[in-house]
């Protein structure tokens, strides 16, 4: 069974930063595509950010260009968002996910992927 545990969220004030984490407990992690979502209280879950396995191609949505960025370093099997000049819109509980294909692509809906995080509360204050 896969296991997904981020980290890194908590309060901070508009314009600041986070950086939020995923460890993933698969020694392969480098192989596989990932992605970061978030849900807002009464919203749907979004995608935010993907970030391909093999070749490391990512891709953010429009809502964060500019501000967030996703990484990963396969030696630590970790996921990586960096979220800068926090808005209070990206108030949040932000989830990793992770696929369970062999594949150079990332991924940017939720049915695409297998394995889900707990989740990590991002709030943004005015």
């Amino acid at each position: 069974q896969v296991q997904l545990v981020e980290s890194g969220g908590g309060l901070v004030q508009a314009g600041g930063s986070l950086r939020l984490s995923c460890a993933d407990s698969r020694r392969t992690f480098g192989r596989y595509g990932m992605g970061w979502f978030r849900q807002a209280p009464g919203k749907e879950r979004e995608f935010v950010a993907a970030i391909s396995g093999i070749r490391g191609s990512s891709y953010v949505a429009d809502s964060v260009k500019g501000r967030f960025t996703v990484s990963r370093d396969n030696a630590k099997n970790t996921l990586y968002l960096q979220m800068n000049s926090l808005k209070p819109e990206d108030t949040a509980v932000y989830y990793c996910a992770a696929t369970s294909s062999i594949s150079t692509m990332y991924y940017t809906t939720a049915g695409e992927y297998d394995y889900w995080g707990q989740g990590t509360q991002v709030t943004v204050s005015s």
